[in-house]
């Protein structure tokens, strides 16, 4: 299951997206889980990325506990077919992505200890194309 925006105003967006710079305005403090992954460089995320650490996640964890999925891929990214010549418009729609600022938690988990949540965090951080830090609840951590 790809994520996609079922129904959108426009169909190509402009790519101001080149420059995703500074901290996040919202989605930086923990809301649902007791640990959470928490994004310390801007960029670009494709649903393939975030589904591909959803499984992982959900693999490692056999299924228990709970994760909530924080980003969406709201953008759309065009492409042109290989060997076109220039002109003749924008290209279609290729891909989605989400834009992540600094400081943005992208997936939460809770039900599960907190080694398997480090663990599991760790191997869905290897399939994203940032670096990122594992956050928990608590006092001191």
């Amino acid at each position: 299951m790809m994520l996609q925006p079922k129904k959108i105003r426009w169909r190509k967006h402009h790519k101001e997206l080149q420059r995703i710079r500074g901290k996040g305005p919202r989605g930086s403090s923990l809301s649902f889980g007791e640990f959470g992954l928490k994004a310390m460089e801007p960029g670009r995320i494709t649903a393939r990325q975030i589904e591909a650490t959803r499984i992982a996640i959900t693999r490692h964890v056999r299924r228990q506990g709970r994760l909530w999925i924080r980003i969406f891929p709201d953008l759309p990214v065009s492409n042109k077919p290989a060997e076109v010549r220039m002109g003749k418009g924008k290209g279609a729609p290729e891909y989605w992505v989400a834009a992540v600022r600094i400081g943005r938690i992208m997936y939460e988990m809770d039900g599960v200890s907190e080694e398997v949540a480090r663990e599991a965090l760790t191997l869905g951080a290897s399939k994203l194309p940032i670096r990122t830090k594992i956050i928990c609840r608590g006092v001191g951590r």
